[in-house]
């Protein structure tokens, strides 16, 4: 089972403390920004201060990436020969478009692991698709690489490369989302992390974009500020009630089955096959929650 990702916080890599609060905090995953966060001429900075970062990692949560610029700059060389060491766990690769940049990427990141002692293939690679053609090629882009474990909507950019508007239950941004959710199932990825929530003092919308993810398929909910981190984790994290159930539905279904019965009744809910898989998904993630010393 490919580990969760319930939560993705991004923070400058050249902001020191903001970058070491997302290397230690509550989320899930941390994501060292060298993309949007960081202005032109503060990217050399940037870069330095990512191996300083992953040298200091003490544990391993939260997971360690590094947000690369896109492979159509000419940023993205110098910003993986900085961001690949001991460390790292992946490479978020913005503006994914075609299979050719992920085997690029791949290439690459090969090579510096190889260079430095690392494990060849440790490093994930997690590509946003965040434009027309990113969506467009998305199945290919699923299957590009053993590296790329789940896929990242970005709404942001999306909006923009469509002239969308970026607003909570766009009928445009649900159909785009969904799409990334049924490919990543169709390539056997994990649930794929939705788009950050822009609007900073609005944790009642971020809950209901987060309620909404996780209705369409999505494993977790990308960050721009701790604040969301909590918010976001909790809608992932099943509560105590559905555990509970759920421990109810596998144990009764277990017992069934061992019967010769696939099917029954539990309290009002019918369960054959999928509702007992689907239980089972609960406590495997209530188990990581437990992991990262949570109530779940």
């Amino acid at each position: 089972m490919t580990m969760p990702l319930r939560s993705l916080l991004f923070a400058p890599a050249n902001h020191a403390r903001h970058a070491q609060k997302a290397l230690t905090g509550a989320a899930d995953g941390a994501i060292l920004d060298l993309e949007d966060a960081v202005a032109v001429n503060a990217k050399p900075a940037a870069r330095a201060a990512v191996r300083d970062l992953l040298a200091m990692r003490r544990s391993p949560f939260p997971r360690a990436f590094v947000r690369v610029n896109g492979l159509t700059t000419p940023f993205t060389y110098d910003d993986l020969h900085a961001a690949v060491w001991p460390g790292l766990d992946g490479i978020v690769l913005p503006k994914a478009e075609s299979a050719a940049q992920l085997a690029t990427a791949d290439w690459l990141i090969t090579q510096l692991e190889r260079a430095r002692d690392m494990a060849l293939g440790s490093v994930e690679i997690l590509p946003i698709i965040e434009t027309a053609a990113g969506l467009a090629a998305i199945d290919q882009i699923a299957t590009a690489s053993p590296r790329v474990q789940r896929l990242n909507f970005g709404a942001g950019d999306f909006t923009l490369d469509t002239r969308m508007t970026w607003s909570l239950g766009n009928p445009g941004l649900v159909w785009a989302r969904a799409r990334v959710v049924v490919a990543s199932r169709a390539a056997n990825l994990a649930a794929p992390i939705d788009t950050v929530f822009a609007d900073l003092g609005n944790a009642d919308g971020l809950a209901t974009e987060a309620r909404q993810a996780q209705e369409l398929g999505f494993g977790g909910k990308a960050c721009i500020h701790p604040d969301q981190v909590a918010v976001v984790n909790g809608v992932f994290t099943p509560t105590a009630a559905e555990v509970a159930h759920a421990r109810q539905v596998v144990a009764a279904f277990a017992e069934a089955e061992a019967q010769g019965v696939a099917s029954l009744r539990v309290g009002e809910l019918f369960v054959d096959y999928p509702v007992a898989a689907r239980a089972r998904l609960v406590l495997e993630l209530a188990d990581f929650a437990h992991m990262r010393g949570e109530q779940a």
